[in-house]
């Protein structure tokens, strides 16, 4: 594993990381800045707060003749609407603004390493699993919202009924449907993770080298790269999602 800290870290640890432990400990609770702030934490929140901010302005400045950003984000919009409706169909509206949501995060936290200085949330496991895992609870929660609990869980048992020689069979499917699930957010995770940190790992070591050209078509390739994990992420995640909520239909 590389050791890069990066300088907005150090600040962010120096001006709010030491004050906050200093009033901890004054209740009795012993930490230290970089348990409270470690840098892939710290690169969500500059991406969140930019989202908050850029997409802030972007709304009070809609028009019907759009500008380059506006341009590129109805172009992000419609993508992920398409998508998700040809997958999960016209009731998969409602998900929209959860997977573009996702989708955006994504995509600007495998971006973010490529500045210099900064480094990808996503070239850290936590980062990756966080993801992996609210969309793993997120799709099973839309499921039996959609379903029912009952009805949802009788889809782990596969296309058997609950009677004669089909209860042998659920009872089969059932630990193989449980085990398939709880790989995926597994899955997810570890191909962002492993994508991100060893193309960020590469730029590092380039850039440790020779700093000038020689790594810039390594990020030509890690811009590509970076859509295209992200385009795996929220198509599978867009997948998982369907399969919750029209279980009849993947039977």
């Amino acid at each position: 594993m590389f050791e890069h800290v990066p300088w907005i870290v150090v600040i962010v640890q120096k001006y709010f990381g030491v004050p906050l432990c200093s009033l901890l400990g004054t209740y009795g609770l012993k930490t230290t800045p970089e348990l409270l702030f470690p840098g892939h934490i710290v690169m969500a929140f500059i991406i969140v707060f930019f989202l908050l901010v850029f997409l802030g302005m972007m709304k009070k400045r809609l028009s019907i003749y759009p500008n380059l950003a506006q341009y590129f984000m109805e172009s992000y919009v419609n993508f992920i609407s398409s998508m998700v409706i040809d997958t999960i169909g016209e009731k998969g509206k409602k998900y929209i603004p959860c997977i573009g949501t996702l989708g955006i995060f994504i995509l600007l936290s495998n971006l973010l390493g490529l500045i210099p200085g900064l480094t990808s949330p996503t070239s850290n496991i936590n980062i990756t699993a966080g993801c992996a895992l609210f969309v793993f609870m997120y799709y099973h929660w839309q499921g039996i919202k959609e379903q029912g609990m009952l009805r949802y869980i009788k889809h782990f048992m596969g296309p058997f009924e609950l009677k004669g020689a089909g209860i042998a069979g659920a009872a089969l499917m059932f630990p193989i449907e449980l085990i398939g699930h709880f790989a995926r957010p597994l899955s997810l995770s570890m191909r962002l993770f492993g994508n991100i940190f060893g193309e960020d790992l590469i730029i590092i070591i380039f850039f440790s080298l020779i700093p000038l050209l020689v790594p810039l078509p390594m990020m030509c390739l890690a811009i590509f790269t970076s859509l295209i994990q992200t385009l795996v992420f929220v198509m599978l995640s867009t997948i998982y999602i369907a399969g919750a909520v029209a279980v009849e239909e993947h039977h």
